[in-house]
């Protein structure tokens, strides 16, 4: 299964042109800048459109009118929003954790958990400003999934293994929210 990650596309979506096929593609959130319905619409009818045969996405602290929502009605079926919940592909265990909701919700066994945040310590850190979340990190050591999959800290963008726990940060914006970086793949 090839997996494709993007985050922090702050309503730059249609900018993102000749995307790397794969199976699934994973959006950790801020797909919108202020969190409207119209961001949402203009953004879900984009992510419909793409040719994968998944697509995941949860919400990150800018796309505020999805923030409590327990589902998207009419959603296709191919389209997974993990809005604190799972979903297995091809056997593959992926869960999301909606921005700032409890860390406790990640289950064991879960193979790849999506998340906006990142953990502490973990590709977190801007400038001189870090944004990881100790809750997540002492959760996911827990859980011990194969991926973490965030966004959130722009320029902290990379791919770190650590506690045999790969961790992503594939925010495609800089600091300046510049269309900076590349999405991650992952070929599982």
């Amino acid at each position: 299964m090839r997996i494709i990650q993007i985050s922090d596309t702050h309503g730059k979506h249609h900018l993102l042109k000749n995307l790397p096929e794969g199976e699934v593609i994973v959006h950790c959130g801020d797909f919108t800048e202020d969190g409207t319905e119209d961001e949402v619409l203009d953004f879900l009818n984009w992510f419909i459109g793409f040719p994968y045969p998944h697509k995941i996405f949860v919400t990150g602290n800018h796309d505020l009118c999805l923030r409590n929502a327990d589902n998207i009605e009419d959603l296709p079926d191919n389209i997974h929003f993990l809005q604190d919940c799972e979903v297995t592909i091809d056997g593959i265990k992926f869960f999301g954790l909606c921005y700032d909701h409890k860390e406790s919700l990640i289950p064991e066994g879960t193979d790849i958990v999506v998340t906006h945040e990142p953990p502490l310590d973990i590709l977190d850190k801007t400038g001189d400003r870090q944004w990881g979340n100790f809750f997540l990190w002492k959760r996911i050591l827990e859980v011990k999934p194969k991926y973490h999959l965030f966004g959130h800290a722009h320029s902290a963008h990379g791919i770190l293994k650590k506690d045999g726990i790969i961790f992503s940060n594939a925010s495609l914006l800089d600091d300046s929210k510049e269309l900076t970086y590349q999405p991650k793949i992952f070929e599982i």
